[in-house]
This record gives structure tokens, C-alpha cells and sequence, in this order.
């Protein structure tokens, strides 16, 4: 076979009917990535939003309420023990399920433990043990991400990494409503409707939580192992526990930075995301501040055509990429990301009203969903050999927050200096690195690179 015929194969997927795209919403195991997303956003806000709910109504002072913003910490540090994750069975389970579903029976049996044992903890009494047991949830939940990301990664084809992401951020929204306004919600059916004291109507609220963690245990059960996961574990038996951490976590790196363009490929990474993190730094800002409506008229439309618009850009962005070639679904949602800045910059010049503001926010959520579940399931891709991968999504996940996190930081100054209209206009320049990168990735056949290996896997690799 000729190199043009082997490069030319990779975007066979633009051929699939779009009846064929989107039927793979329905296909067993982006079902159950599907279920596993619930389960991942269930205990985020147990640990966060309304947790903080709890201690308001609580005699903690303000500023140790505050601090209970650090419990956080384990969700941005998880890359830490991703090595783990990648290098040790746990006991029995494992030898049951297999290396990632023993692994997630795990993080689940402790996450569930984790809930019930901040559950019977009193505010009021010990604002510690509420501590202790909100970073213990923490801890389970964010293991139980990096395996869920994992199996996702191993289980799910190259084709469907992309509708598997939007199934699972589609999910993980329900499962943070539950968690949040559900939450409240039995809290106060147990104090107002079955008249218990408000200690005993929040335990019995975090037990009904604990229960809802059942979901992504029996979809564990009901799921299957992958088989590059099960090849990976032949290859790990009877290796030293400590030299097969060291090498999870060494290997990681090494594997990823002898490929070709590497550093490139890194570069991508970290600026993808820039030009939608940008404008999304300042869009807060420029809504209430510069459009002069209230944070009550923002929160309803961002909370509401907000998430409704993020959800169906998952979906869409799974649907798109099902369609089309991973190349193609990148310089789309692009392309997508700058149009977006671009409908700010509409908004800046014309007359304020709420029909305009709804347009603005659900095309922001809408193609940055898209972007993001594209995006992801590149990150997916990067991840080829099941001996770290773990280690590596959890690393690259990691590096792609720096855009987002750091190199956004300048855009408050931009903004102050150009004014609301040019401020979008130039935010779309924050594109062009990316762009100039996937260009340049694309001429060296990166994506054509990037199908899953099938050969057979070495301790060395």
C-alpha cells in the first residue's frame, strides 16, 4: 500500500450517513460512558456548592466557610496518583472485573463511604470532620474521574471518542443537578415534610446521595473490560508494585515525547481552548458591567439557555465528529470558537435586550460545547498505549487548563485598553497559533498517526 492510499484512509469516517452518526449514541459502550458521567458528577458539588449551603445554615463563621474552597485541591492534583491508577491492581477486585473496572468498583464503593461519612457529620460540632470527610469525597471522586476517563479512552473507538464525551458531559450536568438543587431539595422534604431536626434531614439528604452512587457501580458491572486494557495487564504480571508505578509514571512522558512533533503537538494542546477561554474570562464582566444587566437577568439566561445550549452542543459536537475526520471536526469547532467571539462583538454595538443576550449566550455555550467534546476526544486519541494512559490523559487534561487558567490572564487588561467591540474582534487573533499549528500538524500526517495501534504491547512500550 502506497503512503498517499494509507493517508487517505483516515478520513473514511465523512463517508458515514449522518443516521449513522447519530446512532452511535445508541451503541452499548457510549451508553455506559454515558451512565459513568452521572456518576462523575454526582459528587462534585456534595464536596462544593452544597456543601457551602450546609454551612451557611450552620454556626461556622465566614471565613472557615472560605477555606472549605480548598477541599477542592485532589480534582487539580489527580494527575499525581494517575501512575497508581496505570501500575497496581486492587486486590480481588480487579481479578474480578479487570485492571479499570476493578478500579472504578473501587474509587465507587469508596465514594459512597466517603458521602455517608460526611453525611453523619455535624457542622455545628466539628467543622473538621466536615473537612476531613469533604476532601475524603473529593479524593474517591476525582480517582474515580481519572479511571472513568481511562476506560473511556481504551474502551471506545477513535470515531466514537467524541460522542462518548458529549454523552458523558450531557450526564455529569444531571448529576451535578441532582447533587445541587436535588440535593436541597430532599434535605427539605426530610426537615419541612417529615419533620426532622435540619442535622438529620442533611444526613439522610447525603445518605440518599451515597445511594445515587449505585447508578455507576451496577453500569461498572454491566460494562466490559477493554481489551487493550486486558492485553496491558499480561504484560504488567509479575513485575516489581514500586518499578511498575516508576514506570507508568517515566513512561508516560518518554512514549509521548519520542513521537513525532511532540513539543508541537503540546503547543496544541495548551492553545486549542485559548480563544474561547479568553472571551469566556470576560464574558461575566462584559454582560453585567458593560450591557448593564443584573447578575439575577444573567443567571437565569446562563443557568438556563446556558446549560441547555451546552448540552446540545455535546450531543452536536459527538455528531459532527461522528461524520467527519478528527482534522475536519478540529478546524470546524475553530472556526466554531471564533464565530462565537465574533457574536460578542455584535452584541457590543447594537442595542441591549433579552433576546440578544439569550442569542449570545446559547451561541457561546453551544459551539464551545462542541469545541470542547471535539477537542477531548483529541486528547483521547493522543492516548495510545494502555500502560499509562491514566497517567497521560490525566497530564494532557492538565496542560490543557494552562491556556485557560494562565495565558487568559491578560484579557481584563485588553479589554480596559480597546473597549468591548475590539476586545472581541482581536480575541479571535488568539486563534491563530492554534490554527497555524494544525495547519502545520496536518502536513505531517499527525492525524493519520493517531488511528489505535493494534499490535502487540511490550513492558517497554
Amino acid at each position: 500500500m502506497s503512503t498517499g492510499q494509507a493517508a487517505a484512509e483516515p478520513a473514511a469516517p465523512a463517508k458515514r450517513s449522518w443516521r449513522e452518526a447519530a446512532g452511535v449514541y445508541l451503541r452499548r459502550d457510549v451508553l455506559v460512558v454515558l451512565f459513568l458521567g452521572f456518576s462523575a458528577g454526582l459528587p462534585l458539588a456534595l464536596s462544593g456548592s452544597t456543601l457551602l449551603v450546609w454551612m451557611a445554615e450552620s454556626s461556622v463563621n465566614l471565613s472557615t466557610i472560605g477555606l472549605f474552597a480548598l477541599v477542592g485541591t485532589p480534582y487539580t492534583i489527580k494527575f499525581l496518583w494517575a501512575p497508581v491508577v496505570d501500575a497496581l491492581d486492587i486486590p480481588i477486585l480487579c481479578r474480578l472485573f479487570g485492571r479499570r473496572r476493578g478500579w472504578l468498583i473501587f474509587s465507587q464503593i469508596m465514594l459512597m463511604a466517603a458521602i455517608v461519612f460526611l453525611g453523619f457529620q455535624n457542622p455545628d460540632v466539628s467543622p473538621f470532620m466536615i473537612a476531613l470527610g469533604a476532601v475524603l469525597v473529593a479524593l474517591a471522586s476525582a480517582t474515580q474521574d481519572i479511571v472513568i476517563d481511562t476506560y473511556r479512552v481504551e474502551k471506545l473507538d477513535v470515531s466514537e471518542q467524541a460522542a462518548g464525551v458529549g454523552a458523558y458531559v450531557a450526564a455529569y450536568r444531571i448529576g451535578m443537578l441532582v447533587s445541587t438543587a436535588g440535593a436541597l431539595f430532599i434535605v427539605s422534604f426530610f426537615e419541612k415534610v417529615q419533620g426532622f431536626d435540619k442535622a438529620t434531614a442533611w444526613t439522610f439528604g447525603y445518605i440518599v446521595m451515597a445511594a445515587f452512587v449505585a447508578v455507576g457501580m451496577v453500569t461498572t458491572l454491566m460494562a466490559r473490560e477493554p481489551a487493550r486494557s486486558q492485553e496491558a495487564a499480561k504484560v504488567l504480571t509479575g513485575e516489581n508494585q514500586l518499578a511498575r508505578v516508576w514506570k507508568a509514571a517515566v513512561g508516560a512522558f518518554s512514549e509521548f515525547l519520542t513521537r513525532d512533533a511532540a513539543l508541537a503537538v503540546l503547543a496544541f494542546v495548551i492553545l486549542f481552548k485559548l480563544c474561547d477561554a479568553f472571551v469566556g474570562a470576560m464574558t461575566g464582566p462584559f454582560v453585567i458591567r458593560g450591557m448593564g444587566y443584573t447578575r439575577e437577568e444573567y443567571a437565569a439566561i446562563v443557568k438556563g439557555l446556558g446549560l441547555a445550549a451546552t448540552l446540545a452542543g455535546g450531543f452536536a459536537g459527538g455528531f459532527v465528529a461522528r461524520g467527519l475526520d478528527l482534522r475536519t471536526s478540529l478546524w470546524l469547532a475553530a472556526f466554531l470558537q471564533m464565530g462565537s467571539n465574533l457574536v460578542f462583538a455584535l452584541q457590543a454595538v447594537v442595542p441591549a435586550s433579552y433576546g440578544m443576550l439569550a442569542f449570545v449566550i446559547v451561541a457561546e455555550n453551544f459551539t464551545g460545547a462542541i469545541g470542547t467534546v471535539i477537542f477531548v476526544a483529541y486528547l483521547s486519541a493522543l492516548c495510545q498505549s494502555p500502560l499509562h494512559t491514566a497517567t497521560q490523559y490525566a497530564l494532557l487534561s492538565a496542560l490543557s487548563a494552562v491556556g485557560r487558567t494562565y495565558i487568559s490572564a491578560p484579557a481584563g487588561f485588553v479589554a480596559a485598553e480597546t473597549g468591548w467591540f475590539w476586545f472581541f474582534v482581536l480575541s479571535c487573533l488568539t486563534a491563530l497559533p492554534s490554527l497555524a499549528l494544525l495547519w502545520w500538524l496536518q502536513s505531517r500526517g499527525h492525524f493519520e498517526a493517531l488511528i489505535r495501534p493494534t499490535g502487540k504491547l511490550s513492558a517497554d512500550d
